[in-house]
């Protein structure tokens, strides 16, 4: 789990990132991103719709997997971006954890989040 400073709070923040945001697409998920300059360190957000699936539990496994995998990518985001993670198919859900691990880092190389050295 991502620690307090890394989530973002309050809806203003998220309105934000959507208005003003790089989009980058993939088959389960779509990643929003806006540089933010008045912060120090990156901020995240995962949204699951009750669409994907219908058991709250299911849906927060699944933020928290995500969740994990960016605190284990904390070191390799090189600005304070805001990120915003929007899962649009309930396939991701049965995904094994290294294609999941290997398609979010595919996705947030593409937004130029990640420094190079990660693969």
């Amino acid at each position: 789990m991502i620690t307090k400073a890394h989530r973002f709070h309050g809806r203003n923040s998220l309105r934000y990132v959507y208005q003003n945001g790089q989009t980058t697409r993939g088959p389960f998920f779509a990643i929003k991103s806006s540089l933010n300059a008045k912060r120090q360190t990156y901020r995240a957000a995962v949204i699951i719709s009750r669409k994907i699936h219908k058991s709250a539990v299911t849906r927060n496994r699944l933020r928290r997997r995500i969740y994990e995998i960016l605190r284990e990518l904390d070191k390799d985001i090189i600005k304070p971006y805001d990120i915003v993670l929007t899962i649009f198919s309930d396939k991701l859900i049965d995904e094994p954890p290294k294609n999941l691990t290997r398609q979010i880092k595919k996705q947030l190389g593409e937004a130029g989040i990640l420094a190079k050295r990660v693969s």
